[in-house]
């Protein structure tokens, strides 16, 4: 294949635009924050909490609708076997928006915090934190290289360049403006990927819908032409499968910094859950035109494309059916036109993610856990050298390792299994401790891993009921892989069993602790009777706001000096009244 000059074109257009749009906004916000006597690392962290409601709402929806997003929709519904009854990612993100905005967004917002693990190192103290750490930064970094990973085959698609060239370009244009902007550049450069993804598709679907190689999508939902019905089915035996995945989704896709990144800067607690449902509509809303782009594969002789003669499913192409659509069955200035705007918008999902590292790296392990005492000036440099180097990872992982898609989707079951419930209990839960959260951690770990991941080739020790060993051909090469496949829905059971755990050990250790069965010398995290300790963090060490008092979180012994408490201060006032949880209510009383 030729260098398209058309599509360099494009490509080179669009990435300036989303360049300019991530300069102008840093430069339009850089005193943000300065007037108000706001800290400039958390402005850079959310954004000096006035995001409104018109950038606020893109923003949000960007969450999860991405490159990846509009990708991986596009595929299943393309799938034969699978189809749009297996395509669960646009309804169950926006549910997982929904149920974040009812039940997690307010808390969250109205008690001022600025990271994710800020609630977390409170309660279960600075070591709970800093492993809770490691399965969010995973889920980040392999995000954001899974996406560059995307970006890279995108490309390869529209233009026979250096596929490695292209994503490190795109990866360092991400880090610059991230760099440059923080959360303001990630936000404004978010309202243009929507506007890109938006355009692009919706030109393109309708002279892709008219190609003489497409038959009629309605005909071919529930008729088999070319393959099975893009509408699908779940057998079944296949149900609990499925209710596993979609619950993965739905509740996996709350404890996550960079949703948290977007309520934590929306301007009071009750506009974060707006846009929360707000982004909810917009998720469903993006989804459509790669809904039809999907159909459309499915419904084509491809034999009248000079695709080949082989469909992209017998290729092994399926997960790049997208940006082959609207390389294949449109004239060539709009896939032009449509594979540049993806391009440009994929680029821009990966900012996001890099920034939520580097925030709770500088927040919560650097500044929280081990430099205390560490100006502003000095989490602002931690955080720009994080961003830079966790950026790097994600490309470096995208351009060496096959398994990026593996590894993100074993990290966000980590996420469910792990986080999503140890957020329920810190936020909801009264009473557990240090050693729940311990327990919890590791049952979750082992239950899930123990579970395998077969795009890690990584084999079960725990054979869940219903497993079976499947049968797979590499349609190129023609190898065969032999699979574990567990239909029993065991990340929600792990999940489950991560909270149960958390409760159950931490009553149980306040019942030994308390009663004196245990002597307290054995209390060694320092978490039942050591109120005292420095291993559990005080409410003005998270954030220091006169109008939130002590007595709305769990009572924990101050025993840090002023000067400490005021390296963190938040001096934003809160106008919601009212919004913080009622499960912190009358905690005193």
């Amino acid at each position: 294949m030729a260098i398209h000059a058309e599509g360099l074109v494009a490509i080179v257009i669009f990435y300036v635009l989303i360049l300019f749009v991530g300069i102008w906004a840093a430069w339009k916000n850089k005193n943000s924050g300065a007037a108000e006597g706001s800290d400039r690392s958390e402005t850079i962290m959310v954004g000096g909490r006035d995001i409104g409601l018109f950038v606020g709402g893109f923003t949000m929806t960007a969450t999860w609708v991405g490159g990846g997003y509009i990708n991986g929709t596009a595929e299943y519904v393309y799938l034969p076997g699978y189809g749009l009854a297996w395509a669960q990612a646009p309804f169950g993100y926006a549910l997982s928006l929904v149920v974040g905005g009812l039940f997690f967004a307010k808390p969250m917002r109205s008690k001022g915090y600025v990271t994710m693990l800020d609630p977390f190192q409170q309660i279960y103290g600075q070591r709970m934190g800093g492993l809770l750490f490691i399965p969010a930064l995973m889920g980040e970094i392999f995000w954001s290289a899974a996406i560059l990973s995307a970006l890279g085959a995108t490309l390869s698609v529209i233009v026979d360049i250096d596929i490695n060239m292209s994503v490190v370009i795109s990866a360092l244009i991400a880090i610059f403006y991230t760099l440059v902007g923080g959360l303001y550049s990630v936000a404004y450069t978010d309202v243009v990927q929507l506007f890109c993804i938006f355009l692009g598709l919706w030109i393109s679907v309708p002279f892709a819908l008219s190609n003489p190689a497409v038959s009629d999508i309605g005909v071919t939902a529930v008729k088999k032409v070319f393959q099975a019905p893009w509408l699908g089915q779940i057998n079944p035996s296949d149900s609990w499968m499925w209710i596993d995945n979609f619950c993965l989704l739905m509740l996996g896709g709350i404890p996550w910094q960079v949703y948290f990144q977007r309520v934590l800067s929306a301007s009071s607690a009750t506009y974060a859950q707006v846009l929360s449902f707000l982004a909810a509509f917009g998720c469903i809303v993006m989804a459509v035109p790669s809904v039809l782009i999907g159909a459309i594969g499915a419904s084509t002789d491809w034999n009248q494309t000079s695709y080949g003669s082989l469909p992209p499913v017998e290729k092994d192409e399926s997960d790049m059916i997208l940006p082959i659509v609207l390389q294949y069955l449109c004239p060539p200035y709009i896939s032009f036109f449509g594979l540049g705007a993806v391009s440009a918008a994929v680029m821009s999902s990966a900012d996001s993610s890099i920034l939520s590292a580097s925030s709770m790296f500088a927040r919560n392990i650097y500044q929280l856990a081990f430099r205390q005492s560490a100006s502003d000036r000095e989490i602002v440099w931690v955080m720009r050298i994080t961003i830079f180097v966790f950026g790097a990872l994600a490309t470096a992982m995208a351009l060496l390792t096959g398994t990026v898609y593996g590894l993100w989707y074993l990290s966000s079951d980590l996420v469910y299994v792990i986080i999503f419930p140890q957020l329920i209990s810190v936020l909801f839960v009264k009473g557990t401790n240090t050693y729940g959260s311990v327990a919890a951690y590791v049952f979750g770990l082992l239950l899930r891993i123990g579970g395998g991941e077969p795009y890690l080739k990584l084999p079960p020790f725990i054979y869940y009921p219903g497993w079976y060993q499947d049968k797979k051909v590499h349609h190129l090469t023609q190898e065969i892989e032999y699979v574990i496949v567990q239909k029993f829905p065991f990340k929600t059971v792990s999940m489950l069993a991560s909270f149960l755990s958390n409760v159950a050990f931490s009553y149980l250790a306040k019942y030994l602790f308390e009663s004196g069965t245990l002597s307290p010398k054995y209390d060694f995290l320092e978490a039942v009777l050591s109120k005292d300790s420095k291993e559990i963090m005080d409410r003005t060490t998270l954030v220091n706001n006169d109008n939130i008092v002590l007595s709305e979180m769990a009572p924990v012994r101050a025993h840090l000096g002023t000067s400490m408490a005021g390296t963190f201060t938040n001096e934003e006032a809160l106008s919601d009244e009212g919004d913080t949880s009622p499960d912190f209510n009358n905690e005193n009383e």
